[in-house]
């Protein structure tokens, strides 16, 4: 196996500036593709990053632009690949997804249109109600563990709250998911 060597600030700083006399293309493309490789990503995020490995600006625009024209960097689809896998593995509430969707460099028009796509297309009604109890579901075992019902709903407001859910729904989730554990442990006690 090959070792691989640290870069020095100084061989990092001279790769960049090599990669800003590049004049065609091919470079930039390989860079691109490689970053998307791994997984997918916004027009902003594939800019920036190019831009850090030092490429000409005038190449990085082609090569977005031609990216984009062959549907490789799409931040539409990318948004809503984002915000399924989140109401997915770890759920979040509208807030957080606008803010993570906007420092991956997704206009604010193409979130407010995938968060209208989400909101008009949950079997479930409000997808952020459902994203919520997902959450409070997979935290439930930890939640429990408080004693307290009023405690135990702080604890599940607060979580709600942190990942970025609006007050009512918060409150909503808490109330009903938190009044429900209290509810089965008098049950077992019958």
């Amino acid at each position: 196996m090959k070792s691989r060597q640290r870069s020095t600030p100084e061989s990092v700083k001279a790769r960049r500036e090599s990669r800003g006399t590049i004049t065609e293309a091919g470079p930039v493309v390989e860079a691109a593709a490689a970053f998307l490789a791994v997984r997918p990503r916004s027009v902003g995020e594939t800019r920036k990053r190019l831009l850090h490995l030092g490429y000409p600006q005038g190449l990085i625009d082609e090569v977005v632009e031609r990216f984009a024209e062959v549907g490789y960097l799409d931040d539409a689809d990318f948004a809503r690949t984002w915000v399924e896998s989140r109401d997915r593995a770890r759920p979040r509430g509208e807030n957080t997804l606008r803010r993570e969707l906007a420092l991956k460099g997704v206009a604010r028009q193409v979130v407010d249109e995938v968060l209208a796509d989400r909101l008009g297309e949950s079997q479930e009604g409000d997808p952020n109600l459902a994203a919520a109890t997902a959450l409070v579901q997979r935290k439930r075992a930890t939640l429990e563990r408080e004693p307290d019902e009023r405690k135990r709903r702080q604890k599940a407001y607060a979580l709600l709250a942190r990942n970025g859910f609006d007050p009512e729904t918060c409150r909503a989730v808490s109330t009903s998911l938190m009044s429900d554990v209290g509810e089965t442990d008098d049950d077992a006690d019958r």
